[in-house]
């Protein structure tokens, strides 16, 4: 891979992305979303250049590079969280927009596309996830991340582009939302406020961002084609644990308020990722434990 294209580069695994594209020698040419407020985010580089093309600008973007691009990685998605996750029309409208992506991908030369699924494809399930789970999604989100994977996996092979569609269990780590679990448990304790909490016995899976970000990356190098992957650490761990952690590593174990909060609507409760696919056919595992993980988020915090 000489060259690459990310959409929603300015999240967790975006940035975590095209930092790991530039310790391999890789150009990037970002997406950015038109008038974005996560721009700051993206890594200085001369490896990065930037195109500003929202969502619905992507079926008409031409490249004007000059260059022939390799691989395309599509994180962006509009309405990811609380109740836009649940507007249909909206998340219809990024069904189309990933079809956009993989026809971009062809008209910039890509010989490969990845893109960003989510456990919500599966719904609820107790066992691990495989790439072979069935899937039945029980919100909008989990409907259209399921639909276009499929339908762009479609699409990929009718113009002759390798397709590898990545569902992404929970990744946490720097340049995460704000409003996820670890990222606001970490804010609240270092700012000395009290950190509310469900009653946290779910079974979760969480990865960290670099972490996934070398999987996306020896995905689009040595992914089968046509494949689905799950992507998680491959490790379960009680809720409790991954919040003691966090409040050990702040200094603040007396601010954690567990089981005050409600667990929402259709809590999933087991959550883990079986990567056994993943390493056989790339040969990621992941490195960072949860704890050095978060201790890097806190330093980061500190530094702002």
């Amino acid at each position: 891979m000489k060259r690459a294209i990310i959409s929603g580069a300015t999240g967790a695994i975006g940035v975590a992305l095209v930092e790991n594209l530039i310790k391999n020698g890789v150009e990037c040419l970002v997406l950015l979303r038109r008038n974005s407020t996560r721009a700051r985010n993206l890594p200085q580089s001369p490896l990065v250049s930037v195109v500003v093309c929202s969502l619905d600008e992507m079926s008409y973007l031409q490249n004007e590079t000059g260059k022939t691009f390799d691989v395309f990685y599509h994180f962006a998605w509009a309405g990811t969280s609380g109740a836009a996750r649940q507007d249909i029309h909206l998340q219809v409208d990024n069904i189309r927009y990933a079809l956009d992506a993989v026809e971009l991908a062809k008209r910039f030369g890509c010989h490969t596309f990845v893109g960003a699924g989510s456990q919500a494809e599966y719904g609820r399930v107790e066992g691990e996830l495989k790439s072979d789970t069935p899937a039945y999604p029980d919100n909008g989100y989990g409907i259209a991340k399921l639909c276009a994977g499929q339908i762009c996996r479609e699409r990929a092979r009718q113009l002759g582009i390798k397709f590898h569609w990545v569902r992404i269990v929970s990744v946490y780590g720097p340049y995460d939302g704000a409003q996820t679990m670890i990222m606001s448990t970490i804010g609240k304790l270092l700012s000395g406020e009290r950190a509310p909490l469900t009653a946290c016995e779910q079974m979760w899976d969480y990865l960290y961002s670099a972490d996934a970000a070398e999987a996306f990356y020896q995905i689009g190098e040595h992914g089968k084609d046509g494949k689905t992957y799950a992507l998680g650490s491959g490790t379960a761990r009680p809720l409790t644990e991954y919040v003691h952690a966090i409040a050990h590593i702040c200094h603040a174990e007396d601010k954690i308020d567990i089981g005050v909060l409600p667990y929402s609507e259709r809590q999933v409760m087991y959550l883990k990722a079986d990567i056994s696919e993943l390493t056989a056919d790339t040969g990621w595992t992941p490195n960072t434990k949860f704890e050095e993980g978060v201790e890097q988020i806190v330093r980061d915090f500190d530094r702002k």
